[in-house]
């Protein structure tokens, strides 16, 4: 079984994703920390190394070709803002996490011990970065909430949730499959 759990930064993706994965017993992979990875070997923040990949779209291919070989293992867990997207066909449960800007970047800043104004400044770049490659790559818009509801199986604001219910939400679904 293939489940895709995407949404933007700070909504519970990974948390999530690695909870839900040692329930079932699955494989867990995440495109964020692949691309923190090699933003750490070429000793870039993640505002640079966002930068750096605006001028150099292999390296978002090289990411996302990996969903699709990591994919074929079927049995895996899948944490990647564009996964529902590019395993849309191959995917058997496809799951969006959603949650304002605000409470994603105090998470962030609590998770990575900085100020909120400098999380705040680094989230805003990196989605910004982000929207711009995936659509001019891919043609994909993550703002479009429209065809949103049409790639995910289950959307979930996670804003008033703590992670345990957010998991046993996802859970209560995939038991029905």
């Amino acid at each position: 079984m293939i489940i895709t759990i995407a949404g933007l930064h700070g909504t519970g993706k990974s948390i999530v994703g690695k909870t839900i994965a040692n329930i079932l017993g699955k494989k867990y992979y995440s495109t964020g920390q692949a691309f923190r990875e090699l933003a750490e070997e070429l000793n870039m923040s993640l505002e640079e190394f966002s930068n750096y990949v605006e001028n150099h779209p292999e390296i978002d291919k090289k990411l996302d070709n990996r969903i699709l070989e990591i994919a074929k293992e079927n049995d895996v867990i899948i944490d990647s803002q564009l996964s529902g997207y590019l395993l849309n066909n191959r995917a058997d449960f496809k799951i969006l996490l959603l949650c304002p800007l605000e409470i994603r970047v105090r998470r962030m800043s609590d998770r990575d011990q900085t100020t909120y104004e400098e999380k705040l400044k680094e989230t805003l770049l990196r989605e910004h970065s982000e929207r711009e490659r995936f659509k001019a790559l891919y043609d994909i818009d993550l703002q479009d909430k429209e065809n949103a509801e049409t790639i995910y199986d289950l959307v979930i604001e996670t804003e008033n949730l703590t992670v345990e219910e957010v998991i046993n939400k996802i859970m209560l679904e995939l038991k029905k499959l």
